[in-house]
C-alpha cells in the first residue's frame, strides 16, 4: 500500500489479490465495470508463464502449461456470459494462486477446476494425466451437479458441505475456490441482475467470512466491496461520492497527521514505514447501518499503518505515538500478545488528532504484515504436527473442527448453518484454569467454552466458575475471563441450552447427543411395543429369526432393524403392522393370545416417553399411553379431557395407537402435580402453607395466586410428589390448617395464570 505522501498512480482495473488499491487519489474508489478478459489470451498466458518462472522449476512450469492446453482443449467452443472464451476464467484463477505462490499441483488444479463439471473429462483421466492429488483437488472444488436435490438451497448446502470437508483434508481446495469466486465476482456485470444479487449475497455470507477466517485480509475486503457494489449499487455510488468529497475536505488534516508521525518516530529512534489507508466502503456502510450513524458522523475513515522491524519496536512505536496524540480509552487492542483466531497480529490504537479527528493506527512487523495480507496462503502446507507454525496450528484446528461438525450433523443445510456461525471472527478471548487462551465469538457462554475445550466436557458439564465465582452456565463471557467447568459422569446436555449457545460446535454436539439419546430410548420403547403386538398375535419377539427381519427390511423398509424399532418408538410406524409383516402376513401360527403385559412406566424413561402436561399423571392414577408421531409414547390419565376430546388413538383400524401401560412399582418420582388451595386472606397464610408442605419432604416447584376478593384467596402450588399416596398425605395435612377452606387437585388446562 503506497505511503500517503507519495503521488498515487492513475486508477486502473482491480489488481490481483495482494496488490493494494491506491488511496488518496483524485477519483473515488469505484470498482470498474468493464473487467472482462480480452479475447486474445496470448499476452495473458505469456505473463502467467513468466510469473511462474520466478519461483517454480522449469519442469513444473512445463506441467502447468500442459494443464492449460489440456483445459483449453476441453473447454473448446465454450464461452462465458461476457462472450470471452471460457479458458480465460481458469487462467485468471491460476494467476491469483500464482500471486500467492502456490505449488504446481494447486495451479494445475486451478486450470482444470471446471473440466469435470462442464466437460466429459473424468476424475480418473485427470489422475492419470496429472496425478491423484491434483484429481482430488479438482474433485473437491467441483459441484455435485449429478445429485438430485429438492431445491437450489439444498443443492448449494450440499456443495458447500462437500467443499468444506474437502478443505479440511487439504486447504488448497478452498484457496482454489476463493480465487474462483474472486474472478466470478470481478466479472459479475455480465450476468442477469437476480443472479448477480444471489451470488453477491452468497459471497458476503460464506466466501468472504471464510477468507477472513483463513487470514486472507486483502481478498476478504475485496469480496466484501464487490458484494456490496452488486447488492446495493445505488448506496455504493452515493457512498463513493461522499467519500470522494470527504477526501478533499480532510486532505490537509491527513497530511498534517502524516507529517507529525513521520517526524515523531525517528525522534524516538524508531525506523518505520508509514502507510495511509482509507476505510473500505462496505466497512463505512456497515458502521453506519449497525450504529445508525450518518456519513458525517463516521469520522474514522482514514488510518495509518506503521510497519517496523521487530516486536519490541512495535511497542516502542506505540509509546512514541501515544506521546504525540492522546489515546482514546478502551480503544487499544494487543493482537500481538493474543493473536486473532486466523493468526492476525498487530497493535491497534485510536488517537485524537488535530481538530478532534480520531485516527486509527495499526503497528506491526513486516512478517505480521505479510501474514495479514495473505494469511494461510503464505503458509498453506503443513507436513506434520511438529512443524506447524501458530497460524498453521489454529487453521488446522478449525479445519479439523469441520470434521467434528460433519460427524455430529446429518442434514447439509444444518451443517452449513453451524459452519456459518463459526465463520465470523472471534471477539472474546478467555482463559482455562491452566492459562490456555481460547477464542470464542462474542456472546459465547460457559457452555460454548466447555464444548470448545472438549466435546465430553460440554456433554457432562453441570456448573461453572467464572473468575472464581459460581455463575450460571448461560453467563456470557467477556475478554479476559477465567473459566472453570465442573462435570458429572451422568450429566447430559439440556435442550434449553439451544436458547443461549453461540458456537456451531456446541449446537451440533448438543443436537447430536439428544438425537442419539432419543433414538436409543425410542428403540427400546419400540422393542416393547413390537413385543406386545407379537404377543397379541400369539408369538414372542424372541422367536423372530434373522431371516424374518432380513425379508422385512428388504421388502418394506430399506432401513436397519434398529431404525425400524426407533420408528415404532417414535410413532412413525404402527407396531401391529410391523408385527404382521414380520410374520409374513400370517397369523395362523397358533391361537391368538390376549394382549401382552402392559409397558411399565417409571417416569424416568427420558425422551422416548413423556407424561402429558394436560393431566399430569402420577403413580396411583389409572393411565393409558398414546403413540404420537415424532414424539414417542405420551402417558395420560384415563379421564384426561384432552385425550377424550381428541382423535388421538383412533387409527384406521380402531384404537391402533393406544398402548397398555402401567405404573412400575419401583417408580418414585418426583412427579409434578398442581393443587389449588382456597384459604383465608390473612397475614402469614402462605408461610404456614409452605411450612406444612415442607414437613412432608415435598418440593414446591412453583407457586402463584389469584388476587383475593374479600376474605379468601386462591393459591396454586406445583408440587413434586412420589405418587397419589404421598399427595393424599399432604392434602390431609393442609385440610387441618384453620385458614384452609377448600383444597383440590387441578389439571393444567383448568388453571389460567396471568
Amino acid at each position: 500500500m503506497p505511503a500517503v505522501s507519495a503521488p498515487p498512480p492513475a486508477q486502473s482495473p482491480l489488481p490481483p489479490v495482494g496488490v493494494p488499491v491506491p488511496v488518496y487519489n483524485d477519483e473515488p474508489p469505484i470498482i470498474p465495470t468493464d473487467m472482462h478478459m480480452p479475447v486474445d489470451l496470448t499476452e495473458d498466458l505469456e505473463h502467467f508463464v513468466a510469473q511462474l518462472a520466478t519461483y517454480l522449476k522449469p519442469e513444473d512450469v512445463d506441467q502447468i502449461s500442459a494443464a492449460y492446453h489440456f483445459s483449453a482443449n476441453a473447454h473448446r467452443g465454450q464461452f462465458r456470459t461476457s462472450g470471452d472464451p471460457y479458458i480465460s476464467h481458469p487462467l485468471a484463477v491460476a494467476e491469483t494462486l500464482a500471486h500467492w505462490r502456490l505449488d504446481p499441483q494447486a495451479l494445475t488444479a486451478a486450470l482444470l477446476h471446471d473440466v469435470m463439471e462442464d466437460t466429459a473429462i473424468t476424475k480418473a483421466q485427470i489422475a492419470q494425466d496429472f496425478g491423484k492429488i491434483t484429481a482430488e483437488l479438482v474433485d473437491g472444488v467441483s459441484k455435485l451437479d449429478r445429485l438430485e436435490h429438492q431445491s437450489y438451497e439444498e443443492a448449494q448446502a450440499e456443495n458447500f458441505r462437500k467443499m468444506l470437508l474437502a478443505m479440511a483434508q487439504d486447504v488448497r481446495v478452498i484457496l482454489i475456490k476463493l480465487a474462483d469466486r474472486l474472478h466470478n465476482m470481478r466479472t459479475l456485470d455480465a450476468v442477469r441482475p437476480d443472479k448477480r444479487r444471489r451470488v453477491s449475497r452468497e459471497t458476503l455470507d460464506i466466501y468472504a467470512p471464510i477468507a477472513n477466517r483463513l487470514g486472507l485480509n486483502t481478498l476478504y475486503r475485496e469480496l466484501q466491496e464487490l458484494s456490496f457494489r452488486n447488492l446495493h449499487p445505488l448506496r455504493y455510488r452515493v457512498l463513493a461520492k461522499a467519500v470522494r468529497g470527504a477526501r478533499g475536505n480532510r486532505r490537509e488534516v491527513v497530511g498534517k497527521i502524516l507529517a507529525a508521525i513521520e517526524q515523531r518516530l525517528p525522534a524516538c529512534n524508531v525506523t518505520a514505514e508509514v502507510m495511509g489507508r482509507e476505510k473500505h466502503l462496505y466497512g463505512i456502510y456497515r458502521k453506519m447501518r449497525d450504529k445508525h450513524l450518518s456519513f458525517s458522523q463516521v469520522l474514522d475513515i482514514y488510518g495509518f499503518r506503521i510497519v517496523v522491524a521487530d516486536i519490541p519496536t512495535c511497542y516502542l512505536a506505540l509509546g512514541a505515538l501515544h506521546g504525540l496524540y492522546k489515546p482514546v480509552p478502551g480503544k487499544f487492542k494487543d493482537y500481538i500478545a493474543i493473536p486473532k483466531a486466523n493468526g492476525y497480529q498487530s497493535l491497534h490504537t485510536t488517537l485524537i488528532g488535530p481538530y478532534g479527528m480520531p485516527v486509527e493506527l495499526q503497528i506491526r512487523t513486516r512478517e505480521m504484515h505479510h501474514v495479514a495480507e495473505t494469511g494461510v496462503a503464505s503458509h498453506w502446507l503443513y507436513k506434520d504436527e511438529q512443524s506447524l507454525t501458530e497460524l498453521q496450528r489454529t487453521t488446522h484446528q478449525w479445519l479439523q473442527s469441520l470434521l467434528e461438525l460433519q460427524s455430529a450433523t446429518v442434514d447439509s443445510a444444518e451443517f452449513l448453518e453451524h459452519v456459518k456461525v463459526d465463520l465470523f471472527p472471534g471477539e472474546v478471548y478467555v482463559f482455562t484454569p491452566k492459562g490456555k487462551i481460547l477464542s470464542l465469538p462474542r456472546g459465547a457462554t460457559a457452555v460454548d467454552f466447555a464444548y470448545a475445550v472438549h466435546t465430553d466436557i460440554g456433554n457432562r458439564c453441570i456448573a461453572c466458575k467464572i473468575n472464581y465465582e459460581h455463575l450460571p452456565l448461560r453467563t456470557e463471557l467477556r475478554n479476559g475471563d477465567r473459566v472453570e467447568i465442573f462435570t458429572a459422569p451422568n450429566a447430559a446436555p439440556n435442550p434449553n441450552w439451544f436458547g443461549f449457545v453461540k458456537t456451531g460446535k456446541a449446537r451440533a454436539q448438543i443436537r447430536h447427543f439428544l438425537k442419539t439419546k432419543q433414538n436409543e430410548e425410542s428403540a427400546a420403547l419400540g422393542t416393547h411395543l413390537l413385543a406386545q403386538a407379537l404377543h397379541t398375535l400369539g408369538h414372542r419377539i424372541e422367536e423372530l429369526g434373522t431371516a424374518a427381519w432380513h425379508r422385512f427390511l428388504n421388502t418394506f423398509s430399506g432401513k436397519t432393524q434398529k431404525e425400524v424399532l426407533t420408528d415404532i418408538g417414535l410413532g412413525k410406524r404402527l407396531p401391529d403392522i410391523v408385527a404382521r409383516r414380520l410374520l409374513d402376513g400370517s397369523t395362523s401360527g397358533g391361537p391368538v393370545a390376549r394382549a401382552a403385559g402392559a409397558i411399565p412406566i417409571s417416569g424416568t424413561q427420558g425422551m422416548a416417553m413423556q407424561l402429558a402436561q394436560c393431566c399430569r399423571p402420577i403413580p396411583g392414577d389409572p393411565i393409558i399411553g398414546v403413540i404420537k408421531a415424532g414424539q414417542g409414547l405420551i402417558v395420560h390419565t384415563h379421564d384426561c379431557p384432552t385425550l377424550r376430546n381428541s382423535k388421538a388413538g383412533r387409527g384406521p383400524g380402531g384404537r391402533k395407537e393406544w398402548v397398555d401401560v402401567e405404573w412400575d412399582p419401583a417408580a418414585t418420582g418426583p412427579f409434578e402435580v398442581l393443587i389449588r388451595v382456597i384459604a383465608q386472606n390473612t397475614p402469614g397464610v402462605l408461610a404456614r402453607l409452605a411450612a406444612s408442605i415442607a414437613e412432608h419432604d415435598i418440593n414446591i416447584a412453583n407457586v402463584s395466586m389469584d388476587e383475593g376478593e374479600g376474605a379468601t384467596t386462591a393459591l396454586y402450588f406445583t408440587l413434586q410428589v412420589s405418587g397419589r399416596v404421598h399427595l393424599a398425605r399432604i392434602l390431609k395435612s393442609l385440610r387441618r390448617l384453620p385458614a384452609v377452606t377448600r383444597i383440590s387437585r387441578l389439571k393444567e388446562d383448568q388453571h389460567h395464570r396471568n
